[in-house]
C-alpha cells in the first residue's frame, strides 16, 4: 500500500487547464494497464477557459474521458464526433496510430472529471484505431451509487472495449458511511479521491491523492468522513511489459518514439501526408511535438 500525491501539469494551449497528475510517477508506471490519470477540476470555463486541447497524435494505449460535470466534444481522424457528458464514457483505442481534440462546449459552465490512459499490450498495440461511447450502467451497493464505466464490478458490466482484464468505476457514498466491495484479487488496484476524506482499508486518504493496493485484497472497505466521498477506482492485472512513454506516444524503444514524433511533425503539422498514419481531424489547430529530450528515452514498468 502506498500514496501517490498529483503534480501540476498545464492541458492545453495558451489558457492552459490545469490537471492534477498522478500516474505515471518514479517508481510506478501503472496500476494494471492504467498507465496515465489526469484529474481536472470542478473548473468554472468562464474563468479557466475549461478544455480545450487542439488536435494532436495517440500510439498505442486507449483513452477513456470520464466526467463528473460538464460536457466535452470529441472529433477524431477516423470520422468520430462525440459529446461525452457525466455518465457516459468516450472511449479511443489509437492503436497504430490516430489523432484527436477534446473540447468543453459553450455549454457547460463548469467541467470536472478524469482522463485516463490504457497501454495496449505489445500484441494489441497494432490494431487499426477506433472509437466508441458508452452510457454506463450504475447500481447502490448498500447507500453508495457505483457506476462502472470499465470492466466489470457489483453485478455490473461496462460495454467498453479492453484488450486487458481491467475495471474503471466511479463511486459515491454519502457522509457517515461506508461499503464493502468484493474485487477481484488478482488485480492491483488504484483509489483517486475526487472529494471527501475516505478511510480505505483502514488508511485515510487525502483528496486529489491515488492510493495504491497490489494484488491479494478479495475486499475494498471505504467509509466516508464528515462529507460525501467521490472516488475513482482503478484496477487490473499487473501489466508485465516495459513501456517506453513521451509525449502523447507510447511504444517499446526510444527509436520508435523518434520514428512516430517524425511521422507526426512531416505529414500532419508541416502537411505533408494528412491522410497518412495519423489521419485528419476537421477544422482544427494541431499541435507540434516538443523536441525530442537530450537523453536517450528508457523503458520502465
Amino acid at each position: 500500500m502506498s500514496i501517490l500525491a498529483p503534480r501540476t501539469v498545464p492541458l492545453g494551449g495558451l489558457r492552459a487547464m490545469t490537471v492534477r497528475r498522478t500516474l505515471p510517477q518514479f517508481g510506478r508506471t501503472t496500476i494494471g494497464a492504467w498507465c496515465f490519470v489526469d484529474h481536472f477540476g470542478p473548473n468554472n470555463v468562464t474563468d479557466a477557459g475549461g478544455m480545450s486541447v487542439g488536435a494532436h497524435p495517440h500510439t498505442g494505449l486507449q483513452t477513456v474521458t470520464w466526467l463528473f460535470e460538464g460536457e466535452v466534444e470529441h472529433r477524431d481522424s477516423v470520422g468520430s464526433l462525440e459529446l461525452v457528458r457525466p455518465g457516459q464514457v468516450n472511449l479511443m483505442t489509437a492503436g497504430a496510430g490516430i489523432s484527436h481534440s477534446e473540447v468543453s462546449t459553450a455549454t457547460a459552465q463548469r467541467i470536472h472529471g478524469v482522463q485516463l490512459w490504457v497501454a495496449l499490450h505489445d500484441a494489441d498495440r497494432h490494431m487499426p484505431p477506433f472509437f466508441e461511447h458508452h452510457v454506463a450502467p450504475r447500481t447502490m451497493i448498500g447507500e453508495a451509487t457505483v457506476i462502472v464505466f470499465v470492466g466489470e464490478l457489483g453485478g455490473l458490466r461496462s460495454e467498453a472495449t479492453t484488450f486487458a482484464p481491467l475495471l474503471g468505476a466511479e463511486i459515491v457514498i454519502p457522509a457517515g458511511a461506508g461499503i464493502t466491495l468484493d474485487v477481484d484479487p488478482t488485480f492491483e488496484h488504484g483509489i483517486l479521491v475526487d472529494q471527501g476524506e475516505p478511510v480505505i482499508n483502514d488508511q485515510p486518504v487525502d483528496q486529489d491523492h491515488l492510493l495504491y493496493l497490489e494484488p491479494g485484497l478479495g475486499q475494498l472497505h471505504i467509509a466516508a468522513g464528515a462529507t460525501d466521498t467521490r472516488i475513482v477506482l482503478l484496477g487490473g492485472e499487473p501489466f508485465g511489459e516495459q513501456l517506453v512513454m513521451w509525449w502523447n506516444f507510447i511504444a517499446r524503444s526510444h527509436d520508435e518514439i523518434v520514428a512516430q514524433r517524425a511521422q507526426w511533425q512531416d505529414d500532419v503539422v508541416a502537411g505533408g501526408n494528412p491522410h497518412g498514419l495519423f489521419g485528419h481531424v476537421s477544422d482544427d489547430a494541431v499541435i507540434p511535438a516538443p523536441e525530442m529530450p537530450n537523453v536517450r528515452l528508457r523503458a520502465r514498468g
